[in-house]
């Protein structure tokens, strides 16, 4: 039986979570069901795509992924179930999907219209568990709504060349549960520009010239430990997902404070990158 995804913003104190689960178990009642995360930040589209970009392809071709977040239908925007490189996103067209695929053609994408379907307070349970569970029987997306061309792109999120290309203009996009601050500047951008110039990444009152491949490169274990950098220590890196990303050594978020809280860093947020 295909596995099904629950990625939202809706916290684990209320109700919705524990009802999305009891009906999709009360319509299959051997479901299998995985949670990649309910603390998105409320309607962070972007967080969202980088949370659901980041782990979908860890599962099974034919994997069914419910996204709500952001999930009500508007005149604007519809619901839509996306098959993407053998996965199913069941979300709103908001945006979400056009930050994961960035680079991947859909397959098929559908808007959905089930009939006797009440546009209510939360569709992801009246809508998007009725979709998954009627794909994990074997149903086919032509009888749940029609065939789209489209979906919404959201290119506000891109980073910008500025300067003939001495200049990368970035944007925070995910900040992370050490308080490592991610950007939208992915590895392959900042290298096609760089064509083996120097650098200065500046954020707020930070400077930096030196992009890591892993946490603990910032330690020299050549020098005494008196004299090496280390845990509090600022460093940037290509994190796994391939973006740049700026870390405070060994921090811990709720205590001392990690790179989003110690460089007063926000969703959003500006990172430049200047060429030398």
């Amino acid at each position: 039986m295909a596995i099904i995804t629950l990625t939202t913003d809706f916290g684990l104190k209320d109700h919705f979570v524990g009802a999305l689960k009891g009906a999709i178990y009360k319509e299959l009642a051997d479901a299998r069901i995985v949670d990649i995360s309910h603390n998105v930040s409320p309607f962070n589209i972007q967080e969202c795509a980088y949370i659901l970009k980041n782990s979908y392809q860890s599962f099974p071709k034919g994997t069914i992924h419910i996204v709500g977040v952001d999930s009500e239908a508007t005149p604007e925007i519809k619901h839509i179930v996306v098959l993407i490189d053998g996965h199913y996103f069941i979300t709103a067209d908001n945006g979400v999907i056009g930050l994961i695929i960035s680079e991947i053609k859909p397959q098929k994408v559908f808007e959905i219209n089930l009939p006797n379907t009440e546009n209510g307070p939360f569709p992801v349970l009246d809508v998007f568990v009725k979709v998954a569970c009627h794909i994990v029987r074997g149903g086919t997306l032509e009888v749940v709504g029609k065939s789209l061309d489209t979906l919404k792109d959201l290119r506000d999120f891109s980073p910008r060349i500025a300067d003939d290309g001495k200049k990368i203009i970035g944007s925070i996009i995910y900040i992370d549960n050490y308080g490592n601050v991610v950007t939208n500047i992915q590895k392959s951008l900042f290298e096609a520009y760089r064509k083996g110039r120097s650098f200065e990444l500046h954020a707020r009152t930070s400077l930096i010239t030196k992009i890591l491949n892993n946490y603990s490169e910032i330690v020299n274990y050549e020098l005494d430990r008196n004299r090496r950098k280390g845990a509090g220590d600022l460093l940037a890196l290509f994190n796994s997902s391939g973006y740049i990303e700026l870390a405070i050594y060994k921090s811990n978020l709720k205590t001392v404070g990690g790179a989003s809280t110690l460089l007063g860093l926000d969703y959003r947020d500006t990172v430049t990158i200047n060429f030398l």
